[in-house]
């Protein structure tokens, strides 16, 4: 579906919930790659997934780079103004529950989600980011108190440096958020127990 102005998929949440999880690929990913991971997050949960429109050789992004952990910070902003703007249009099209939107972000896309709550925070109440790095440092602080954000990060990531995850959280928490940090003994690819240990914290958010 595409007359919001991103492809996606979305399917409405089950019995009494009212969280949508905001599925955001990584690199080369679309609306698919990440729907069955929100789905395990929380079975019950509705799904709002999401194509980024930028393309790197091809591949799918939701902003650009300039090399390898270099952003164009310009592309960066307008994109993320751009989600915000799509996710406030699509809860007027499915109805779905504006307080309760759970970014779930892999690489790529859980940078851009990290810039929702930087510069756009309203439309997001918690986010999971899965590979991260800070996207970059934000000039108006935000109160941030009202969120919690589960960082997943792999020990042996060549992509992104151990101290620039660290940083991303020392940025939420400075704010006020409420941060989990994990390490993994993983790389860039993600594990099956993270992913059980994201469900498990999102079920006390």
């Amino acid at each position: 579906m595409a007359e919001l102005g991103f492809m996606h998929r979305y399917k409405a949440p089950m019995g009494n919930s009212s969280r949508t999880i905001l599925a955001l690929h990584g690199t080369g990913g679309d609306e698919n790659s990440l729907f069955s991971m929100a789905e395990a997050l929380d079975p019950d949960a509705g799904i709002l997934s999401v194509r980024g429109k930028v393309l790197e050789n091809g591949a799918p992004r939701f902003f650009r780079r300039l090399a390898e952990g270099v952003f164009d910070l310009e592309d960066l902003t307008v994109r993320t103004h751009e989600l915000a703007d799509f996710i406030d249009s699509a809860r007027v099209v499915y109805d779905f529950d504006a307080d309760c939107v759970v970014a779930a972000g892999y690489s790529n896309g859980a940078n851009i989600a990290a810039s929702l709550l930087f510069l756009r925070p309203d439309v997001l109440s918690a986010a999971v980011l899965l590979r991260a790095m800070t996207p970059f440092e934000p000039e108006q602080r935000h109160d941030l108190s009202a969120k919690q954000v589960f960082i997943s990060e792999g020990k042996f990531d060549q992509l992104v440096p151990h101290d620039n995850a660290e940083h991303l959280a020392h940025l939420f928490r400075e704010q006020g958020a409420q941060v989990t940090l994990r390490w993994n003994d993983l790389d860039h690819r993600l594990g099956r127990s993270e992913i059980d240990a994201a469900r498990d914290w999102l079920a006390q958010v």
